[in-house]
């Protein structure tokens, strides 16, 4: 089964990875051309952290009185700070810490040598701080040059503090990822809520768009979406309504144009058959079977001129239908006895059901409906009318056991005109004007009809039409 992902959510699918690739794109750029690393933490707010912490340590180790006493320093902050800390001379010599062994490329950063001192000051260096990720297991090494007191020399000489952990954040000492979390947080919030607008304008109309050509493909003409909008959309908006107000031109005058044909053709055809009743009475036994066939081709000529009347004048008439409840047992009842033609036919409708709907209509329709099961599928087993609904809608449905439809007919079967024999002969089943008819009446009631294979085998035919209040 295909999956379908909202408009909606594509665009700020597209756009979130959009600026993903750009952040990448930036990374790569910057990681390349300006040379940043590792050391670059150093130079915001997690350097300066370090620093704080580092200065606090190199002071009170300063005042202690030997190596056993600065390592229980050095142990007490390793587990305040959940990082381990180490105190190195610049030769690679450790003076406090537990014993650990230095990565080449630590020790090779503790040998270098430190820039000068900066112009205009007092002469004293500052501290110089460094982060290596190496060992075995791999741990991140943060270094910190700080001046240790010598009590035997009673100088002071160089060394170098370090801070080892095994993740980069370093228990948020090296590097805090809320304030990133945050700030990520906040420009994803941020993009949303910008591109919410935007979006929700462009899938809106669209939607609108949607459903008005989904109605217009169902032959319904009477839709009008907003062009309120100044951009493509908009014109678009505009071409669907003109669209649908010619069709809706078109299908009327057609429509009507039936309609007249048919109404000035009723007149010639009672004349005809005036003319044959006379004929009839003055021909002979030989010239009789002729008159009789002759009689049956302008009955079939009266009854599509009666059809086309009937399809016409519901198309016709659809917005001066007044609707009222119908009692949908009631009408059922009284369809099935006309129509059945000494075919059992199961009614299973709701006592209680009522729909919207205009009486006259909904009879002819649902008429039309069990005539061509009677016809199709009668020797095939039992039709059923049932009724089913929810609170917004009541239906009719008219099943049966027969051959059914094919898959790319059901779509087509209730247009006018259309049937999946060549021959238009009545022995075949009419000219495909009784479900055209069926549709423009359910219509004509606000409501809508489908046509549905069972399994095995059989035709279902759903009449949906509004819920009447109880």
């Amino acid at each position: 089964m295909r999956i379908r992902f909202p408009l909606y959510a594509k665009i700020l699918l597209w756009f979130f990875l959009n600026l993903i690739v750009l952040c990448v794109g930036f990374y790569i750029f910057f990681h390349t051309q300006v040379k940043l690393g590792l050391n670059s933490l150093m130079m915001g707010r997690a350097g300066d952290r370090i620093q704080a912490v580092s200065e606090v340590i190199t002071a009170e180790l300063n005042k202690s009185p030997g190596r056993a006493s600065a390592d229980e320093i050095l142990k007490r902050f390793s587990s305040s700070y959940r990082v381990q800390f180490y105190l190195f001379q610049s030769d690679g010599h450790q003076i406090a810490g537990e014993p650990v062994e230095l990565p080449r490329s630590v020790g090779n950063v503790l040998g270098e040598r430190r820039g000068p001192p900066p112009e205009g000051g007092s002469g004293r260096r500052p501290y110089q701080k460094f982060m290596e990720r190496a060992g075995n297991p791999v741990c991140y090494w943060v270094g910190v040059r700080v001046p240790v007191l010598d009590r035997e020399r009673t100088r002071t000489l160089p060394a170098v503090l370090l801070a080892v952990s095994d993740s980069m954040s370093g228990g948020g000492l090296f590097l805090d990822f809320k304030p990133w979390l945050l700030i990520g947080l906040g420009t994803l919030i941020f993009s949303v809520v910008f591109w919410i607008p935007l979006v929700s304008g462009i899938t809106r109309s669209i939607s609108q768009m949607t459903q008005a050509t989904a109605r217009i493909a169902d032959g319904r003409f009477d839709v009008q979406v907003s062009a309120r909008r100044g951009d493509e959309l908009g014109r678009l908006g505009e071409s669907i309504n003109r669209m649908a107000s010619r069709l809706s031109g078109f299908v009327t005058g057609q429509k009507r144009f039936l309609g007249d044909i048919a109404h000035e053709l009723c007149s010639p055809i009672a004349r005809i058959q005036v003319s044959l009743g006379i004929l009839e009475q003055r021909a002979d036994e030989k010239q009789k079977a002729c008159v009789e066939d002759l009689r049956e081709e302008v009955q079939q000529m009266s009854e599509l001129v009666s059809e086309l009347l009937a399809f016409s004048k519901a198309g016709l008439k659809q917005k001066e239908v007044a609707l009222e409840p119908v009692a949908l047992a009631e009408l059922v009842l009284r369809v099935v006895e006309r129509e059945a033609a000494g075919v059992p036919i199961e009614i299973k409708v709701d006592e209680t059901a009522r729909a919207l709907a205009s009486p006259d209509l909904l009879e002819r329709a649902l008429g039309n409906v069990i005539r061509n099961a009677v016809r199709y599928a009668a020797h095939a087993g039992p039709i059923t009318v049932s009724s089913a609904g929810t609170s917004d809608h009541a239906m009719l449905i008219v099943s049966d056991s027969g051959p059914g439809l094919p898959a790319d007919a059901l779509d087509r079967v209730f247009d006018p005109f259309f049937r999946l024999e060549s021959s238009r002969s009545r022995d075949s089943g009419g000219v495909g004007l009784g479900l055209a008819i069926v549709k423009t009446c359910v219509e004509a009631c606000q409501g809508t009809v489908t046509a549905h294979n069972r399994t095995p085998s059989g035709l279902e035919v759903v009449i949906r039409l509004p819920a009447a209040a109880a």
